[in-house]
C-alpha cells in the first residue's frame, strides 16, 4: 500500500523511483490544485505513449478527475504520531485478535497451504488483513487511477506515485485492472490494500479475494527475506520482512504483537 515503507500509511512498502517526467511536466505537477491537472494529464498521455503505454492505459487515464478527497486525507495522516498503545487501541488490535484467531480456524487450509509455499504464518499475515481492511470489509470506494494520477500530478511525492501510475497503466493495457477499480485514498486495492506497483511485482491471483491478498502478501514478505520457522518480533530475523510492509514503527510492532497473539503465543 514499493517497498511500501516509503508511502508509511496504512498501503503499502518502499521502491526504487522510477521518474519518466520531462521537467515542463514536473513543473505542471506543483500547480498545486485542480487547475492545471487536465493538462498535465495531456502532457503525461503524451509521455506515456511514447514509453510504451498502450490504448486501454492512456484512455482510462484521460477518463480521470482530480482527487480532492485524495488529497485532503494525504494532507491529514496522523495516526503514526500516536504511541504504541495508543495506536493499537485506535486501530482495534483487540478485536483484529479475537477475530484473527476465528479466522484462522475457520480458513485452516488455506493457511498451511500458504505457510507451506512462502513460508509465512498465519498470524502476521491476519493482522495485516486486519489492520488493512477489517479482514476485507473496508476496501475504498474511491476512482484508483485518479487517485494515483492525482497523486502523481501534486507536488508532494510526484516521482513515486509516478511509479505508481505507470504501474497501474500497465496493469491496465493488461486486463488485470480496469480504469473504474476502486479502491482506497492513496490507490491501495485488494483486501491487503496494493498498490498497483506492488501488485505488478507480488500479486498472486485476485487481490479482491483472500485467498488471491493473502497469497500475495505472504509473496511480498517471503521476496523481502521471510525465513520460514524464524521468529518475527522486533530483533527475530523475519521482523525487516515487516519492517517493509510499512514505515512506521508503530504500525510493525502492531503487527507483529497480533501475530503472535493469533498465532498462539501470548
Amino acid at each position: 500500500m514499493i517497498k511500501r515503507r516509503e508511502l508509511a500509511i496504512a498501503t503499502l512498502t518502499a521502491w526504487t523511483v522510477l521518474a519518466g517526467l520531462a521537467p515542463d511536466a514536473r513543473a505542471a505537477q506543483c500547480g498545486n490544485g485542480p487547475g492545471g491537472f487536465e493538462a498535465w494529464k495531456r502532457e503525461f498521455a503524451a509521455e506515456a505513449q511514447a514509453k510504451g503505454v498502450g490504448g486501454a492505459g492512456i484512455a482510462a487515464l484521460q477518463q480521470t478527475n482530480y482527487a480532492s478527497a485524495t488529497i485532503a486525507a494525504d494532507r491529514s495522516l496522523r495516526s503514526f504520531k500516536l504511541s504504541l498503545d495508543q495506536f493499537m487501541v485506535k486501530r482495534g488490535a483487540a478485536a483484529i485478535v479475537a477475530r484473527g484467531r476465528s479466522m484462522r480456524q475457520k480458513n485452516a487450509a488455506l493457511f498451511a497451504s500458504i505457510e507451506q509455499r512462502y513460508g509465512v504464518p498465519a498470524g502476521p499475515l491476519i493482522a495485516i488483513w486486519g489492520m488493512e481492511t477489517g479482514f476485507g470489509s473496508q476496501r475504498g470506494n474511491q476512482n484508483m487511477l485518479s487517485s494515483i494520477a492525482t497523486l502523481a500530478y501534486d507536488c508532494r511525492r510526484p516521482e513515486y506515485f509516478t511509479d505508481q501510475l505507470y504501474a497501474a497503466l500497465k496493469l491496465i493495457d493488461r486486463g488485470t485492472l480496469s480504469g473504474s477499480q476502486r479502491g482506497s485514498m492513496h490507490g491501495e486495492i485488494g483486501q491487503t490494500q496494493f498498490l498497483p506497483k506492488t501488485m505488478l511485482e507480488y500479486g498472486v491471483g485476485n487481490l479482491e479475494s483472500s485467498s488471491g491478498a493473502l497469497s500475495s502478501t505472504a509473496n511480498f514478505l517471503k521476496a523481502h527475506g521471510w525465513r520460514a520457522g524464524a521468529g518475527y518480533q522486533p530483533g527475530e530475523p523475519n521482523f525487516a520482512a515487516i519492517e517493509a510492509w510499512n514505515a512506521a514503527t508503530v504500525y510493525q510492532r502492531s503487527i507483529a504483537i497480533m501475530g503472535k497473539q493469533i498465532d498462539g503465543g501470548g
